[in-house]
């Protein structure tokens, strides 16, 4: 069952009870988003009880029967555990019907925020998504994303005035070369934004104690996790959390503020060990195998794996941050799909 396609509560909830979602991420490399390991940041949760989830735990290890004291997602996506994979999400799995899992796609991720500092409009990122995409090619796409990522991260090494400089001689040769093309305009007005990137800068060493760092998918992850499993009858929400570095109690107080400013009913974020907690060992599971199937997709590694993407659709939330059309349509979102929160 689809807990926002019934017309009531889900599986065990009643009108006054809060729902608990245990969570996981896969695919985090903090800041760095053009520059790391992966393309996509994937975040789940799942509403299954502690008893259901350990009996799937003991199942999956009967099934896949390796030694490993902690399973990941890698020993579902072996080739040789092709069948378990299946099972895990087919209809009659131990997740279908409860579970979902939030897609960042993380260059779109970067326009979105860079348009939200320097112009003000996170609308801007699909029209600058197209540009780098298509108009200015691989490398010199590539290159504008990373003086991009470098301009907004929160840390950038020994010389951190550098990057404001640096974003805007590269935007200015971009300029040039593009001057008769659509991406000239796109590209012409992200220039009028170099007051705006100063004063962000400067906030970034002068800023409240607890800093919200803009370039990490993880903190509006979780409040739009909690915003779908809330849903618009503003159910209560208690989120059940691995343990991150990143989510401090600061840090966890904002991620509460502002899903209730937004209208989400969280009541609460508590962290565990994943270890600990087999309804978080399944999110870990959902959120790495959506990491791979979607960024191999993404990439177009020999057409990624479209039966596994079609196990996946039904778990994408459609709120998911995505700016890529062939793939979007894989996965059943629409693109560009952007935020629609400010989070800094």
């Amino acid at each position: 069952m689809d807990p926002h396609q019934d017309s009531g509560a889900p599986p065990g909830d009643d009108d006054a009870a809060v729902r608990e979602i245990a969570c996981d991420e896969s695919g985090s490399d903090g800041e760095n988003l053009t520059g790391g390991n992966t393309d996509v940041f994937a975040h789940a949760g799942v509403q299954v009880p502690v008893a259901d989830a350990a009996r799937a735990l003991r199942e999956i290890r009967d099934r896949i029967r390796s030694p490993a004291t902690e399973y990941k997602a890698t020993h579902l996506l072996r080739e040789k555990h092709r069948t378990v994979l299946e099972w895990f999400l087919a209809p009659g799995g131990p997740v279908h019907g409860a579970a979902r899992v939030h897609l960042t796609e993380k260059s779109f991720f970067v326009l979105d925020r860079l348009a939200g500092v320097l112009v003000d409009d996170r609308s801007a990122a699909a029209e600058l998504y197209r540009t780098v995409r298509e108009a200015l090619g691989a490398e010199d796409g590539q290159r504008f994303l990373s003086v991009a990522n470098r301009l907004l991260r929160t840390r950038n090494g020994a010389e951190p005035g550098s990057s404001v400089p640096l974003f805007f001689e590269t935007l200015d040769g971009l300029r040039r070369a593009c001057a008769d093309t659509d991406a000239g305009s796109a590209l012409g007005r992200l220039a009028a934004g170099r007051g705006r990137a100063e004063a962000y800068r400067a906030g970034l060493l002068d800023g409240p104690a607890v800093r919200i760092p803009v370039l990490n998918p993880l903190l509006p992850a979780i409040v739009a996790t909690a915003a779908y499993w809330s849903g618009p009858e503003r159910r209560p929400v208690r989120l059940v959390h691995d343990r991150q570095n990143l989510l401090t109690p600061g840090r966890i107080a904002w991620i509460e503020e502002t899903a209730r400013r937004s209208g989400v009913a969280l009541t609460e974020l508590r962290l565990v060990v994943a270890r600990d907690d087999p309804r978080v060992q399944l999110a870990d599971f959902l959120a790495g195998i959506a990491r791979k199937a979607a960024g191999d997709a993404l990439r177009g590694d020999g057409d990624g794996d479209p039966g596994l993407v079609a196990l996946l659709r039904p778990y994408v939330d459609p709120a998911s941050l995505w700016g890529d059309g062939g793939t979007a349509d894989a996965l059943g979102l629409s693109a560009p799909n952007s935020s629609s929160r400010a989070w800094n």
